[in-house]
């Protein structure tokens, strides 16, 4: 146990919980946006920004994340303009960031050794200074965040609705954007640029399997990225295996052992929610009945009772029923 101890462990655990807190809180945004293959994308123009880094001497961190930035820009603008769809524009960075970051890393000579680490993540190598930047980075991401959810939030779940309440849409896209390629140069130390989309979007599958609403989702993806990646770093010192393909592992794992009672999970409620689920997202229509009921709900009417909001409605002939005032709901 003392391994856990020694200063280069230290170091890597704490760059591991800041990866998988802000890594999943992204990962949410691009999950409900179905652009989860972005981090990938994203991974790949990295490529490029760390190889400029290594060609022209400077800190590789810093020009992955100045590409990287670039490189979702470029992705939602073409996206935004209608002249390709979002995976053809991921696509198109995906090869050209990484033909670009081959060719940059070629005329770099000795590159090709350090492009490595940074591919397949060396969490346990990271100097004193990455940590300070990927900890100040992934604070940054997360302050934005979730100060900025409810409007990242609407313009994510539905982009022409938010336009009618009077967000720029364009505006909150870029911002998902950029933070997203942010978050993939913090993790690339950690996973590396080739796995950090796993450890995006795995945790995300994971807490949509229990998760009622889309800030418990991401609650429940932060908390399942940050025990993965504490978990895949001690094992990895512990079996002398690479860091990041363990963390990814445990990820995966931590998905299938939890997938059969997700399953229970999602049953049980749908059989107590008349209308439908999409993508672990609910999505509530209702009326209102201003007739007379001729059933008064309350505890021990019969019908099964369901906490919504601030309120308790009942599922009756089909619908949910919840008492406002003189009249009744129905969702």
């Amino acid at each position: 146990m003392d391994i856990l101890l020694t200063p280069f462990m230290i170091r890597a655990l704490i760059a591991a919980a800041v990866t998988g807190l802000s890594a999943p809180a992204v990962g949410t945004f691009l999950v409900q946006r179905r652009l989860s293959l972005m981090g990938d994308g994203i991974g790949h123009v990295c490529v490029t920004g760390v190889a400029l880094g290594l060609l022209t001497g400077t800190s590789p961190t810093f020009m992955a994340v100045v590409v990287a930035i670039i490189g979702a820009l470029l992705i939602e603008l073409i996206r935004s303009t209608g002249r390709a769809t979002g995976d053809v524009a991921l696509a198109l960075l995906f090869y050209g960031g990484i033909a670009g970051g081959l060719l940059l890393v070629s005329l770099a000579g000795n590159g090709v050794l350090a492009l490595q680490g940074y591919l397949f993540g060396s969490i346990v190598t990271i100097s004193t200074s990455a940590m300070v930047a990927s900890v100040g980075l992934a604070a940054v991401v997360l302050v934005a965040t979730f100060t900025l959810l409810p409007q990242l939030f609407s313009v994510a779940n539905d982009e022409d609705y938010a336009r009618t309440t009077g967000l720029s849409a364009r505006f909150y896209n870029v911002l998902i954007s950029v933070l997203a390629a942010v978050t993939v140069s913090v993790a690339m130390r950690t996973v590396g640029l080739l796995l950090v989309s796993a450890l995006m979007i795995i945790p995300v599958a994971t807490a949509q399997q229990f998760s009622r609403g889309f800030k418990v989702t991401m609650l429940g993806a932060m908390a399942a990225g940050t025990l993965a990646s504490l978990t895949g770093v001690t094992l990895s010192a512990f079996a002398d295996v690479p860091p990041g393909a363990t963390i990814v592992l445990v990820a995966l794992a931590g998905f299938a052992l939890t997938f059969p009672l997700g399953l229970v999970v999602q049953r049980r409620r749908r059989a107590q929610m008349p209308f439908p689920v999409q993508d672990g997202f609910e999505t509530h229509e209702h009326d209102t009945v201003d007739e007379p009921h001729r059933h008064e709900h309350g505890p021990g009417c019969g019908h099964p009772a369901v906490e919504h909001g601030d309120h308790i409605d009942y599922i009756h002939g089909g619908h949910r029923h919840a008492a406002h005032g003189g009249h009744y709901d129905e969702h």
